[in-house]
Order: structure tokens, then sequence, then C-alpha cells
């Protein structure tokens, strides 16, 4: 399928929880999710016969600005040979998605680093803790209003 047929096809399923498509003239065509509806939008992609999404490539966070965080899910289907990009943006201030690592197992770390770096919750996910920083480690380093402590533990942080 064609990233048109595939966003046309989520569409027609999802109809208002589809907020943005771009299908053409963009090196990774995107479908744009309400967050609230990606564990559902998930499923379908995985169990849907024509689409059959079975292989999460990577789940990153991304600091938008404007006080948004987004996460980026990029799909293939290993039986169809498609594949496309799936976004969500949620609020900074309390940045909650579903988890999907019931969906695609691989999401668990991915999700984890997500939520370490960025501090994108993901609700119900299995073992949401720190995956790369230490537990007691304040803030999450790759928000662009994070600051870099001076000292940690009480040892000079070299940044």
């Amino acid at each position: 399928m064609t990233p048109q047929q595939i966003s046309e096809k989520l569409k027609a399923q999802f109809s208002d929880r589809i907020l943005e498509v771009k299908a053409e003239g963009v090196p990774d065509p995107f479908v744009k999710a309400a967050p609230n509806a990606i564990a559902d939008i998930s499923k379908f992609m995985r169990d849907d016969p024509e689409l059959r999404f079975d292989y999460l490539m990577c789940l990153s966070g991304v600091d938008l600005g404007k006080n948004l965080l987004g996460v980026v899910y990029h799909l293939s289907s290993m039986t169809h040979h498609h594949k496309i990009t799936l976004k969500v943006e949620i609020p900074a201030e309390n940045p909650v998605v579903p988890t999907v690592s019931a969906v695609w197992p691989t999401a668990n770390w991915h999700e984890r680093e997500a939520f370490d770096l960025f501090g994108i919750r993901f609700s119900d996910h299995p073992d949401l803790r720190r995956i790369l920083l230490p537990d007691d480690w304040d803030g999450h380093p790759l928000r662009k209003d994070y600051k870099v402590p001076e000292f940690y533990r009480g040892m000079k942080v070299p940044y």
C-alpha cells in the first residue's frame, strides 16, 4: 500500500482521531494521531490484514518547542513491504501517552528511553523507569529547557 492508501484506511477507521496526514512530498510520510488513541490505532495497524505493521523500527521522543513534546513511531510491514511514520504531540507540562509495548514488545525499551531523556510518561507501561541515567538524576537532558547541573554527587559535570 502507498502512504496515501494507508492514511485513508486509518482515517476511515479512526476519523477524528487522525489529526494530520502528510503522505506526499515529504521524505517520511506520516500520520499524526490523537495521543489517547495511539494504543488502539497501533493495534489496528498491526492486526489489519492489509496493513500488518508487524515491526516497530524505532520510537523516539522529541522536544518540539512551544511547550510541546512528541513521540514518533517508525513502522514497517515485513509482510507487505510498506512503511509509515506515526506521530503524537503532547503538552510538556503533562506528557502522558499510552504505551504500545503490548502491541510491539520492542517499544518497552524505546519508551523507557523517551521517559528517561524527555520525561514522557507511558501509561500502563509494565516497567517505566530510567534506562540510561541514574535513578536520582534530576531532569530530562534532551529537553530544550534542560540545564546541565554543575555537580552530580559531588563530582563536577564536565559540560
